[in-house]
């Protein structure tokens, strides 16, 4: 059942102190001039009055009337009244793993509302709680991707909370690599791609009207993709390796019954079902940003954080791969990255001045350094992704 956002949301307009932390927005073009402040200051600090020198009555009087006729004095820019507000960002699945790590990392900074859109509305407090997240810097609010209807009555009640939204991050996913067979969303979709792709899809282009609206100086949107997916990688050569071939499953309603759960249409493989998922993750965030960048200014980007072999997405694999692939990771490949670090990049992607370009698959190198990364050939083809949008706005009766 979705819970009501209003009983749980905390104000999202008040403002932050001056300071700077770092990936943060800069704030010294919105801080605030106290108006009257400043004419009190103007007064006692005037040349008429502390220059010692006895001023007669009609020196007084003009010096007074030029004073309040002065605009550089008295009045205040309409740019310097504003104060940068608190930024809001919601942040799919961020229960645990990559979206806690990054729901802490915002929250900590004091200059973030993140709003946890969790299927697991306990889960989520215990673990906003054990992470030490401050209340005054974090919301719970009830989102199930399994359900279109659950996507629907979220973007409700986050509009009847009456916070702007900034920025929306589609983290959540679900992975099951031993699943001999398939199982499927409430509408029916196969549920890796279902949850991953189809659910994050519905939500953003909901949301997008929300965040047009929005008068925060940087809007994004990102969409958590996967180095799985790339097959331009040595991970993403590892079989079965992603392939959406002609798309004649996803065009089906990627359900046996009227087809095959597979984008591809072939034979359901729990593995590569979730790598087609995240293909399409970052299909979905080039076609963003070709159709709304420029009209709206929000940008769009996607990212790999690095291997972290210790999430709980894993949960599902079986109990040797648990054990053996972190320290594979560590010490073989040289691409662990603990949780802490994976969600404190995402939290770049998020506020950091220097990550605004659009349209980018961000990823970090050994020194922790950002760089543009290359998609691979299918992850970047332009018309597979047009198609992908077309035929999912299709399955949810958009188009």
């Amino acid at each position: 059942m979705a819970l009501q956002a209003s009983s749980f949301l905390p104000s999202a307009l008040s403002a932050h102190k001056e300071g700077k932390a770092n990936g943060g927005l800069k704030d010294s073009a919105f801080l605030g001039v106290n108006l009257s402040e400043h004419r009190m200051k103007s007064s006692f600090s005037s040349p008429l009055l502390t220059s010692g020198k006895r001023l007669n009555a009609s020196t007084i009087i003009r010096a007074q009337t030029a004073a309040t006729a002065s605009p550089a004095i008295n009045k205040a820019s309409p740019e310097a009244k504003k104060t940068l507000r608190k930024g809001n960002v919601v942040i799919t699945g961020a229960s645990s793993g990559l979206g806690l790590a990054t729901a802490k990392s915002l929250a900590e900074t004091g200059k973030w509302n993140v709003v946890m859109a969790c299927r697991d509305f306990l889960k989520a407090e215990k673990a906003a709680k054990s992470a030490g997240m401050a209340k005054e810097n974090y919301s719970i609010m009830h989102l199930d991707l399994a359900s279109l209807d659950s996507v629907r009555q979220f973007v409700r009640n986050f509009r009847q909370s009456g916070m702007p939204l900034d920025t929306l991050v589609c983290n959540a996913a679900v992975y099951f690599p031993t699943a001999g067979e398939p199982t499927y969303t409430a509408e029916g979709f196969e549920m890796s791609v279902g949850v991953n792709h189809i659910g994050h899809f519905l939500l953003a282009r909901e949301l997008l009207e929300d965040m047009k609206q929005s008068d925060y100086p940087s809007r994004r949107l990102i969409i958590v993709g996967s180095i799985t997916g790339n097959t331009n990688t040595l991970a993403g050569n590892i079989p079965p390796k992603a392939n959406l071939g002609d798309l004649r499953g996803l065009a089906g309603g990627l359900n046996e019954t009227t087809g095959s759960a597979m984008i591809d249409g072939g034979k359901f493989d729990g593995a590569k079902a979730y790598k087609d998922s995240k293909v399409c993750n970052m299909l979905t965030m080039q076609e963003f940003h070709r159709r709304y960048h420029e009209d709206t200014g929000i940008s769009f980007a996607s990212l790999y954080p690095g291997c972290i072999a210790t999430t709980g997405l894993f949960r599902e694999h079986i109990g040797l791969f648990r054990t053996l692939f972190p320290p594979f990771q560590k010490y073989i490949t040289k691409g662990f990255v603990s949780e802490e670090e994976a969600g404190n990049r995402l939290a770049q992607v998020v506020s950091d001045p220097s990550l605004t370009k659009s349209g980018v698959y961000w990823s970090w190198n050994k020194n922790s350094a950002s760089f543009e990364n290359q998609l691979s050939q299918e992850a970047s083809d332009v018309e597979k992704a047009r198609k992908v949008w077309e035929m999912t706005e299709k399955l949810l009766g958009l188009a």
